[in-house]
This record gives C-alpha cells, structure tokens and sequence, in this order.
C-alpha cells in the first residue's frame, strides 16, 4: 500500500467519522426539541456525552451497535455477558425489531425513568444469582493434582 492510499483511506475514514458525527447530531436535535424530554436542564450534556459513548461501542462505524460492540461495552463496565445475554439485552432494547441497536434507541434507553442498561444488567445479574447460588466463603483449597 502506497503511502498516497492510506492517505486516502485516512480521508475516507474521517469523512465516514463525520458523516457519523452528524447523523448522531441531528437526532440528538430531535431530543432537544422534544417537549417530552423539555424539564431536563442539563439535556444537552447527556446526549454529548451518549453521542461520545454510542461512537466509541460502533464498531464498524456504521450508526448502530451490534452484538460485538455491546459485548464490548459490559466488559468495559465490568459485567462482561455471554452472547446469548447479549443477543437478550439487544431484543429487549429494540422490542426485537433488529439485530442491533440504533443510535435512538440507545438514547431513548439512557433517557428512560432508570437507565435500562442498569436495569437490564441487574435483571440477568438477580436471574443468575437465583439459578445458582454463590457458596459463601474462600473457595476450598486445591492442588494442581486435584485439577481435572
């Protein structure tokens, strides 16, 4: 590869990134006039900062979330989920609708009484605890030959 062509790949990524940037912006204007949403002072701040978020976890830079980048967001929260738990987070965000989560979507997710990511985390993190129940205590010691 020429250096003339990762410039131009450089270009194309910025432009990708900017097009991105402004999709985003426009339906962060679309919060901002929604009456709905009208007795939040400090509206503005949040969606700067989901806008900041949603860019980081889309991975392909496509405008949504797919399961990857969701993947990626709890381990970065530090409550890492399998695939099948992530494929649940996302129906439960979309009503099933797609196999991954539009920017709107997302922001509607923060904006919601109690944010439904928490929400959705503490529902799988309460099931898993009444499924299986943590032994109380240090675990019991092992050597290597007890190891299966």
């Amino acid at each position: 590869m020429t250096s003339y062509q990762r410039l131009q790949g450089g270009k194309a990524f910025g432009q990708l990134k900017a097009q991105q940037e402004a999709r985003l912006e426009e339906v962060n204007q679309e919060f901002l006039s929604d009456d709905k949403y009208s007795d939040d002072e400090d509206l503005a701040e949040k969606l700067a900062s989901f806008r900041k978020k949603y860019m980081d976890f889309d991975l392909n830079d496509q405008g949504e979330i797919d399961m990857m980048g969701l993947k990626m967001m709890m381990e970065k929260l530090g409550v890492p989920k399998t695939h099948l738990e992530v494929k649940k987070m996302i129906y439960e965000v979309t009503g099933g609708a797609s196999e991954t989560i539009c920017y709107r979507d997302f922001v509607t997710m923060m904006l919601g009484k109690k944010s439904a990511v928490l929400r959705l985390i503490m529902a799988f993190e309460g099931r898993a605890r009444e499924n299986c129940p943590r032994p109380a205590g240090p675990p019991p010691k092992r050597d290597i030959t007890s190891l299966p």
